[in-house]
Formats: C-alpha cells, sequence, structure tokens
C-alpha cells in the first residue's frame, strides 16, 4: 500500500506541477508574457516568435517598454525646446530632434500604434513560418485552428502522470527485496568499488538495481557471459561485476552520459549544441570496455613487476621445508598487497574447495593472460605431473624473471631516447630556436 501510495503521489506532484505551470503563465500581464516571448525570439525559438506576433494580433499596440521610450523621448524633447524659447520664443530644435520629437508623438498614436503592431505581426509571422513553424504557415494560409488545444494539453499531462505512475510502481515493487540483497552484498565492497573509478562507484547502484535483471532476462545472456566472463577476470573485477553488470553498466552509460551532460548544460547555462547527445551516448556505450581494457593493462604490468620478489620468496618457502600451498599463503603474508598475491589468495582457496594444483594454476594463467605467467604455471603443472621438486625449478625460473625484467628495462632504457626525440623536435627546439634568434631577428627589423 505504502508503494503504491508513493507513486501515486509522484503522479499527483507531475499533473499538479503542470497545472500550477500553466496557471502562474496564465496570471502573468500581457506585457509580461511580450517579454518572455521577444527573449525567446530573439534566441531563435520561432514558436516564440510566432507567440510574439499573436501578441500584436490580439493587443493591436505597442508593448509598454517601447511605449514608455516613445513617451520619454517626446517629455524630453519638449522639455528641451521648452528651455530654448525661454530665450527665443520662435526657437525651434535641430532638425533630428525635430524629427525624434514627430516619430514620437506620431508612434504614441492610436491608430499608429495599430499599423506599427500589424505590420510586427506580419514580419514576425513570416519568419516563425520560414524558421519551420508550423503553426506560424498555417496561420499565415487561413487555417489556424486552435480548437482543442487544451483538451490536448490536459491529456498530454494524464498521459505523463500515468507513465510515471506505472514506472514508479515497477521502480518500487521489489525495492525491499534488493535493499536488504544490496546490504548483504555490500558490506565489505564499497572501499573496494571506489579504488574502481568514481563513474563505477556512483552508477553501479542504479544498473545494478534496474539494469542487470532485464540483461539477466535476455536470451543471449550466455553469449554474454563467454564474451565478458575472461575479461573481468583480467581486470580483477570478478568480486564486484558480473559478465550481466557490466553489459547493464555499458547499457546505462548510454542514458547515464547524456543525462549529467543536460544537466550540467542546464546549470552552466552553456549553449553546448543537443548534437552532442549520440555522440555521448556512443561514449558512454563504448567506455566500459576502454575503461576495462585499461584495467587490464594496469594489472598485468603489476603481476610482471611483483613476480621477480614473489616467485624468489615462493622459492625460498619451499626451499625452507614449506609445501606449494602453505609456500603461496607465506608469500601473501609477507609480500605488500599486488595484483599477483590477489590471485595466489583465490590459488589457495581453489585449492581448498577441491580443485588440483594443476587446474587451479591453469586457471590462474587463463585469468591473468600473460606470457611470464603462463610459462610460470606451465612449468610448475609439469613438474608436478612427474613428481619432481619444485624448489630447485622455482630457484631457476626467479632468476630467469629477473633476467627477463632486467632486459626489459634495458630495452625500455634504449627505446627512451627514440620516444623523446619527437617532443624534443615539436617543442623543445622550436622554443630554443625562438629564444635565440627572436632578438636577432628584432634588432635586424629596428635598425631598417
Amino acid at each position: 500500500m505504502k508503494k503504491v501510495f508513493l507513486s501515486l503521489s509522484l503522479f499527483l506532484f507531475i499533473f499538479n506541477s503542470g497545472i500550477l505551470k500553466a496557471i502562474e503563465f496564465e496570471e502573468l500581464s500581457a506585457d509580461n508574457k511580450f517579454e518572455i516571448y521577444k527573449e525567446s525570439c530573439d534566441q531563435g525559438q520561432m514558436a516564440n516568435c510566432y507567440q510574439e506576433a499573436i501578441w500584436y494580433k490580439k493587443n493591436q499596440r505597442l508593448d509598454t517598454n517601447e511605449a514608455n521610450k516613445f513617451r520619454s523621448t517626446l517629455e524630453s524633447l519638449k522639455a528641451k525646446r521648452k528651455e530654448l524659447r525661454k530665450d527665443n520664443p520662435t526657437a525651434e530644435l535641430e532638425e533630428d530632434d525635430s524629427t525624434n520629437l514627430k516619430i514620437a508623438a506620431t508612434s504614441l498614436g492610436e491608430e499608429e500604434q495599430k499599423r506599427i503592431a500589424q505590420s510586427r505581426y506580419i514580419t514576425l509571422r513570416d519568419s516563425a513560418c520560414k524558421g519551420g513553424e508550423t503553426a506560424a504557415c498555417n496561420e499565415k494560409e487561413g487555417k489556424n485552428d486552435n480548437t482543442g488545444s487544451g483538451l490536448l494539453y490536459y491529456t498530454s499531462l494524464l498521459l505523463i502522470g500515468l507513465a510515471v505512475f506505472l514506472i514508479a510502481k515497477t521502480i518500487f515493487q521489489d525495492e525491499d527485496t534488493f535493499q536488504a540483497q544490496e546490504k548483504l552484498d555490500e558490506n565489505n565492497k564499497l572501499d573496494e568499488i571506489a579504488k574502481h573509478g568514481i563513474i563505477l562507484r556512483y552508477s553501479r547502484p542504479f544498473f545494478k538495481r534496474y539494469f542487470s535483471p532485464i540483461v539477466s532476462g535476455m536470451k543471449n545472456k550466455k553469449g554474454l557471459k563467454e564474451k565478458y566472463r575472461r575479461t573481468l577476470a583480467a581486470a580483477g573485477l570478478t568480486s564486484i561485476l558480473t559478465p550481466e553488470d557490466f553489459f547493464a553498466f555499458k547499457l546505462f552509460l548510454i542514458l547515464g552520459f547524456p543525462i549529467i551532460f543536460i544537466i550540467m548544460k542546464t546549470f552552466l547555462e552553456a549553449d553546448w549544441s543537443l548534437m552532442l547527445i549520440p555522440v555521448l551516448a556512443l561514449v558512454g556505450f563504448f567506455y566500459p570496455d576502454l575503461w576495462i581494457s585499461g584495467k587490464i593493462q594496469q594489472r598485468q604490468k603489476d603481476v610482471i613487476m611483483s613476480m621477480p620478489f614473489c616467485v624468489d620468496m615462493l622459492a625460498l618457502s619451499v626451499e625452507a621445508g614449506l609445501d606449494f600451498v602453505a609456500a603461496m599463503a607465506k608469500v601473501i603474508e609477507k609480500a605488500k598487497v599486488n595484483a599477483l598475491t590477489e590471485e595466489f589468495d583465490t590459488v589457495i582457496r581453489e585449492i581448498k574447495i577441491g580443485s588440483s594444483r594443476a587446474d587451479a594454476l591453469r586457471n590462474f594463467a587463463w585469468r591473468v593472460d600473460l606470457i611470464q605467467i603462463s610459462s610460470f604455471c606451465a612449468t610448475l603443472i609439469a613438474a608436478d605431473s612427474v613428481g619432481a621438486s619444485i624448489g630447485p625449478i622455482l630457484k631457476s625460473l626467479a632468476v630467469e624473471i629477473r633476467q627477463k625484467k632486467s632486459a626489459e628495462v634495458e630495452k625500455a632504457g634504449a627505446t627512451a631516447a627514440t620516444k623523446i626525440l619527437f617532443p624534443m623536435m615539436f617543442l623543445i627546439i622550436p622554443s630554443v630556436l625562438l629564444i635565440v634568434f627572436a632578438p636577432i631577428v628584432l634588432e635586424m627589423i629596428g635598425a631598417k
């Protein structure tokens, strides 16, 4: 009952808001309405140019501001003429002032106001018609018919209110169940989610609640799972997002980015083109793919950076007498928290719940998707299958990994000079040449 009441309240709010807005506008004076129409028409809104034309047709006079300007001009010029005639009774105003006096006096006449209003009505009506305003074209051709506009207005309000009511009812239908589930799921995840960016942090409650159930009900959800399962695993996001959640994230941002754009445009009063909305919707759909691609690259880099220390530690622990699982646990305990220790923790949990060591290592290689890790896991699986001691193998692997890392660092250092060449050519060298030759050129120009 409470949910229905809340939905009904939303419906009544929308309905009454529309009525109040209409009443509020109707209560404005004719001159206030004219100012609103004129301001919007000046900004290129053809519908309001047409309304301005109708105002002139209906009132058959100048607007108050313009009439006041003419009155002010008339009074000031009369006062000026009076001052001149104090010294010389036959004195007259200058030609321009005399002309302005006549124009002001004539324009304030009733017949002249009607003529000006009719002329402006025709001009504004034709301008609105050329600008694509259908009502103005119909008015020009004598076809305009406003009967039923009130009925259409209130019918549209009723339909909008009904749509809001149905949407609100759907939204709040399972709200209690969802909130209970969220409390269970996200008790320990809030800090972890916050690490992955502000967009995921603030959009997750929305797409998780309203888009994920829709995606879960899709027929091709099995294909979505296959498509995004490894991607999420490689990015280390399996505890935060399911494949369905990730696709829901993409769908949500199709609406999310344009909504944020419209809100910013409204509050900043910017003149950004609305043609950007489809572009932002497209960006919203592909943004999660770019974001998760960056996450995967960063995670793989962290794994490679952590490998020498972790594999050394693993080799020392095994040679000290610990078995493989206990050695991994010791590495997790002693090393700083990083992507590789998180993967070691996952391997230990898989082994504890019944997976073989070989399967856990294969899953490890599948998740990380790196040649170095695949080679590391393949070596350990091969040694485990023949019953060989993994201590010496881990030691040789640690030496090999350190050598590879040193080689990669040397390679990166060797390519640094090439990479900095283009910034130097286009940024640094022109600046140096400018500093050196600018004084010489200026001196030569001064000498000439």
